[in-house]
């Protein structure tokens, strides 16, 4: 499946998040419509990390130039982010380790 792109979105929030959750949901939820979108995974604490998984740059291009994300990116300016980085990569190669736990 490789090669392919990750989307890396780095951000620290303002204290004030009132509806952040709730779009953070619906772009998710956008974004597996999107053609060319491949998967998501994200995490929060202090800092919140979101890698989302595209075919080609083009797809990141044209999910970029989606309106209703355009109007959350606005809104991340304005109301919810203190700062944010975005940084795009291509993958060329993927491990995965997982241990199998017994049943007790």
């Amino acid at each position: 499946m490789t090669p392919y792109y990750a989307v890396i979105f780095t951000s620290i929030l303002y204290t004030t998040t009132k509806g952040y959750e709730k779009m953070a949901q619906q772009m998710e939820e956008l974004a597996k419509k999107q053609s060319g979108f491949l998967g998501i995974s994200s995490a929060r604490n202090d800092i919140g990390i979101t890698v989302s998984y595209w075919n080609n740059e083009q797809a990141i291009l044209d999910w970029k130039a989606n309106v209703d994300h355009q109007l959350a990116q606005k809104l991340g300016r304005e109301k919810w982010y203190a700062s944010y980085k975005i940084e795009i990569a291509r993958v060329e190669r993927t491990y995965e380790f997982s241990k199998k736990i017994k049943a007790l």
